[in-house]
């Protein structure tokens, strides 16, 4: 392919500034098309966004010949069923995360992608973001030793849990988002952590749902081992008060500490027995834009995506091994 030619199934939220600009500021690609159910709304983005064509039909944006790639960023209960359209009408596919509803779904989207030969990749664009680049630099180079250990906590009270008559949305959908704010976000801590330490290999954990504001579990803890032999432990709490609000992960090595956000800062702090330095990376304007950048790369045959289908399916399948956990408890 020379041009890359997009067309957005699902011009929400994510694509304001995250990701749907950064299409018409990468070489070779551009934004043509949009599309969203509901009519005001798509051809109020069309305008505000210079996108020359926007349909209320997926299937109209899929068939439009001048759309030559897709961008799925519609909730997850839609993901499998758009992507799956799109590759088997030629068009190669980039889906937001998580990946789908579930890891089932996504082995579906890579069997479409196998048989008909269309790529296929997925939104975790932490793998191409300068700050967590820095993270992996800082491992590969060994500054703390040998990983042996990782620790992930995230407590955090979102706006529609902490106030009355806010409808807490999609996200705390199961039917819709697969969980709750565990799939949302967790989603990107594993699978950037298997970028960084390796495949992980086994997971489980205990999903509750403690305060009842909504269906999804609100509380998880888990523990995961890589195939390296490296452990870690984490817990997720959406129901913390603010000022208990903390979002951090550690690297425990054999000669020291990372200490880095996936969400919060900018700051990556490495403790040794020599001292503490700190290092600031900033994330750039248009987050996914560097992610973008390497799949138009790769469908213009010049470079590799570090995210697809294949990758994007392994993180469903964490979340999966550890959200399913609570089966388990069932009867308490």
């Amino acid at each position: 392919m020379e041009q890359i030619n997009w067309g957005i199934i699902g011009c929400g939220d994510v694509t304001e500034v995250k990701s749907g600009p950064a299409f018409n500021k990468i070489p070779h690609s551009r934004l043509v098309a949009v599309m969203r159910r509901d009519a005001e709304k798509v051809a109020d983005y069309a305008k505000r966004h210079n996108v020359p064509a926007w349909y209320t039909d997926a299937d109209a944006l899929i068939n439009d010949p001048n759309v030559n790639a897709v961008y799925v960023a519609t909730p997850p209960d839609s993901h499998a069923d758009y992507a799956i359209r799109a590759m088997r009408a030629g068009k190669p596919v980039y889906v937001e995360k998580p990946m789908a509803l579930n890891a089932a779904e996504c082995d579906a989207m890579n069997r479409v992608s196998q048989e008909t030969g269309v790529p296929l990749f997925t939104a975790f664009y932490r793998r191409s973001l300068p700050y967590f680049l820095k993270v992996k630099e800082l491992i590969d180079q060994r500054v703390i030793g040998d990983i042996r250990y990782v620790s992930m906590q995230l407590n955090w009270l979102p706006p529609s849990a902490a106030s009355d008559g806010v409808k807490p949305g999609w996200r705390v959908s199961p039917e819709i988002s697969g969980g709750g704010y565990f799939h949302d976000l967790a989603a990107h801590q594993f699978d950037f952590l298997a970028f960084a330490l390796g495949r992980i290999t086994k997971a489980s954990g205990i999903a509750r749902n403690q305060a009842g504001l909504y269906a999804a579990d609100d509380i998880v803890v888990a523990t995961y081992a890589f195939e390296s032999g490296v452990l870690g432990t984490g817990s997720w709490c959406f129901t913390a008060s603010n000022a208990q609000r903390l979002e951090q992960t550690q690297l425990i090595g054999s000669n020291g500490t990372i200490t880095f956000s996936f969400f919060e800062n900018f700051l990556i702090k490495v403790e040794t027995a020599s001292g503490t330095d700190e290092y600031t990376v900033a994330f750039p304007e248009h987050v996914q834009q560097p992610l973008i950048e390497q799949i138009v790369s790769e469908l213009r045959g010049e470079g590799k995506s570090p995210s697809t289908g294949e990758t994007g399916a392994q993180t469903s399948l964490i979340l999966d091994w550890i959200a399913n956990g609570k089966e388990t408890f069932q009867g308490e």
